[in-house]
């Protein structure tokens, strides 16, 4: 009954042929694009010409004459409508670690007084890392971190939070949190706001600006698909621009970087949220890998993996696996993975990957299908889901080569 209905499914995907974007493998099912994209078709072409023309030939020369020096606002713009942002609000650069910490930094110089920054108890740890680093550093009296489960923050939003930090998509069980509506409220309550959207740039229809968000940032490698280790974004609404200042003062967010003047002076807009000198390889291969968005209606994009996960919830409830599902159970509060429990599970994604379908495990026990609406057909997940069943109900995991940790689980 599943491979019927992802048959029709796929029939009527307006996004079917997408996937030919993509160099993907026919035989491999890869369900970790929430993890890591796979390579666009164009990137290592992209990348290979930098490489042999502009910088084995051109040398120092393609700064200026292969624009080297503007990628970081070239790519911030082709980044921008998939936010739902207007021109002049968002710049590629450094990690999103490194991002969280200017703007988290910046928006606490924007309150008066000492600041409190509420967000969630489950929220990626390294956001929370950045946050509690950043306490150390201006001390308790200055900057307070609270963190409380995800059911409880709206309820927590009140006058004593000045800033809101969360992550639109939880990493560990894909639920959605209401960007419009939590934003909406924060702002009615002076509080402002900062989003990681790692989890969530590319695969659902954002809208920075329409909801009044204050800052976001976000990774590159994910479903935008550009690269282990691609670069991360800022945005940075207009109206808190002139008056922003991010703590990294680096010589590329300087006024006059070729001036090498010893005092810093800020450049204006999104610039000043640069600070080192850009990775230019890693922006070559995200910008070329952003053109798997041209003509791409995001709505679209958000149907589809909506449909993708509740065909995958319908799988896993046919095959009555002892597994238990993680995610939320109603497709609008998911992003693009739905996540299950089972006490194996890192064993389990081991012994999966051997038969060509790629998930990955999250500790301690969760097993993550992410899928990426542009490349994903429902045929792959019928397939993946019959494979699952299989390593389970034989318990091939349970082999001594998929119980050993390796270094990045």
């Amino acid at each position: 009954m599943s491979n019927l209905q992802a048959e029709a499914l796929d029939a009527a995907d307006p996004l079917r042929p997408v996937r030919e974007r993509f160099d993907l493998s026919p035989d491999l099912i890869y369900l970790d694009g929430n993890s890591l994209g796979p390579l666009p078709m164009g990137v290592s072409q992209a990348v290979q010409t930098t490489l042999d023309q502009d910088w084995q030939s051109g040398l120092v020369r393609s700064w200026n004459q292969a624009d080297w020096i503007d990628l970081p606002e070239m790519v911030g713009e082709q980044i921008a409508p998939l936010l739902g942002a207007a021109a002049g609000q968002v710049i590629c650069c450094d990690s999103t670690s490194v991002n969280l910490f200017k703007v988290l930094a910046a928006a606490v110089h924007l309150i008066d007084g000492p600041a409190t920054v509420l967000t969630e108890t489950g929220n990626f740890p390294s956001d929370l890392y950045i946050a509690d680093g950043l306490r150390q550093l201006m001390g308790s009296d200055r900057l307070t971190i609270r963190s409380v489960p995800g059911e409880q923050l709206f309820e927590a939003l009140d006058r004593s939070v000045s800033i809101l930090m969360l992550t639109h998509v939880n990493f560990r069980n894909g639920a959605l949190h209401d960007l419009r509506a939590f934003t909406q409220r924060a702002a009615s309550l002076g509080i402002l706001t900062i989003w990681d959207l790692s989890h969530s740039t590319g695969i659902i229809d954002l809208e920075l600006d329409d909801a009044g968000v204050d800052f976001a940032v976000g990774c590159g490698y994910k479903y935008l698909c550009g690269g282990p280790g691609a670069p991360g974004y800022v945005y940075v609404a207009h109206r808190h621009q002139k008056s922003a200042r991010q703590p990294l003062s680096g010589w590329m967010g300087h006024a006059e970087p070729f001036a090498f003047s010893p005092e810093f002076t800020s450049a204006q807009g999104m610039k000043q949220f640069l600070t080192g000198t850009p990775a230019i390889l890693s922006m070559v291969a995200l910008s070329a890998a952003l053109k798997i968005f041209d003509g791409i209606d995001l709505q679209a994009v958000r149907h589809k993996s909506r449909q993708l996960g509740d065909f995958w919830v319908s799988c896993m409830n046919e095959a009555h696996l002892p597994v238990r599902l993680a995610s939320p159970s109603d497709a609008s509060d998911r992003g693009a993975q739905v996540c299950y429990h089972h006490s194996e599970a890192y064993a389990v994604i081991q012994a999966l990957a051997d038969m060509q379908v790629l998930g990955d495990f999250r500790a301690p026990d969760v097993m993550r299908f992410g899928f990426h609406p542009l490349f994903t057909s429902f045929t792959d997940l019928a397939r993946a889901a019959s494979r699952l069943t299989e390593v389970i109900q034989l318990e091939s995991f349970k082999a001594e080569r998929y119980q050993a940790r390796k270094a990045v689980t």
